[in-house]
């Protein structure tokens, strides 16, 4: 391990993780933000593949498929543990939230559950009001600092060998991905089913950082500022009802009420109907009356 590599990881397992913004491993790290910066300059290549309802089509279901791996896999069931799965569809979960591009599993996990720990206080890794909307929706994960994750915070995941090797390489199922989307529908269907799907997710899953930490309602009083967005509620398969997640955040239902979509917890609730996922946490009836 490199002086630079050890000093990374001192810094990520510190509890405490104390902004400096004078250090070096604070600032974005262009040359290992190429990948990152390269999806989204790939997208523009729609303008010479043109777009066909099959390609469009693909783009929709596979973003849809990364958001539900990101928001019931790596959220709801690696961060918080809200229901209960076997071994074989915990895998099969983490293995989709691969499929979205963002780290590993229990990288993802680990700074997740860091976050709630310290919501939007100095320590907090991606807190708009610490260090602005910017940094809180992708300036963070850019730099340097935050690329090792204390293990300490997820040891309930790490004896799992095959979430260790998934976390080892995470853009393995990404790959694969990539090489299957031309196959069904040619260029359109890499660039349209692969690429802008990718970046559709990216900033679905970043919005819940950034702006649903300023802008929306609140309906809970809760240590930070997190806010209900009904915009993000939908596009994220009810991701965006932030307020109420960091309210009661061990529940596998963050739509709390009737009239919040939530999208990824209708497919846990039909796959606890088939058997696949089973006790499912929702919040108490005081937890719900408990409103500011």
């Amino acid at each position: 391990m490199t002086a630079e590599a050890g000093e990374r990881r001192m810094n990520a397992t510190s509890e405490h993780l104390a902004w400096e913004p004078s250090s070096r491993s604070e600032r974005i790290n262009w040359i290992k933000s190429v990948p990152f910066l390269g999806v989204h300059l790939v997208c523009l290549a729609a303008f010479w593949t043109g777009a066909s309802w099959k390609a469009l089509g693909l783009c929709l279901t596979l973003y849809l498929v990364r958001m539900f791996g990101i928001t019931a896999g790596y959220h709801r069931y690696l961060s918080h543990r809200a229901f209960k799965t076997s071994r074989f569809f915990q895998f099969a979960l983490a293995w989709m939230g691969c499929l979205a591009m963002q780290k590993g599993p229990l990288w993802w996990a680990a700074y997740h559950r860091h976050h709630h720990h310290h919501a939007d206080q100095p320590a907090d890794a991606h807190s708009p009001s610490q260090r602005g909307l910017w940094w809180a929706h992708a300036g963070w994960f850019l730099c340097s600092r935050y690329e090792e994750a204390n293990f300490d915070w997820i040891k309930d995941l790490t004896r799992y060998p095959e979430l260790v090797w998934l976390d080892r390489y995470p853009t393995l199922p990404g790959i694969l991905l990539a090489v299957a989307c031309p196959l069904f529908s040619g260029w359109q269907g890499l660039i349209w089913g692969f690429f802008v799907s990718a970046v559709m997710s990216y900033h679905g899953t970043c919005a819940i950082n950034s702006i649903c930490h300023v802008y929306g309602s609140v309906r809970y009083k809760t240590s930070d500022t997190s806010r209900n967005n009904v915009l993000f509620g939908i596009a994220c398969l009810g991701e965006g009802w932030h307020n109420n997640h960091h309210h009661y955040s061990t529940s596998a239902r963050i739509g709390f009420f009737w009239w919040e979509i939530d999208i990824a917890f209708y497919v846990l609730r039909l796959l606890e109907f088939l058997g696949v996922v089973w006790d499912l946490k929702q919040p108490t009836q005081r937890a719900l009356e408990a409103t500011i």
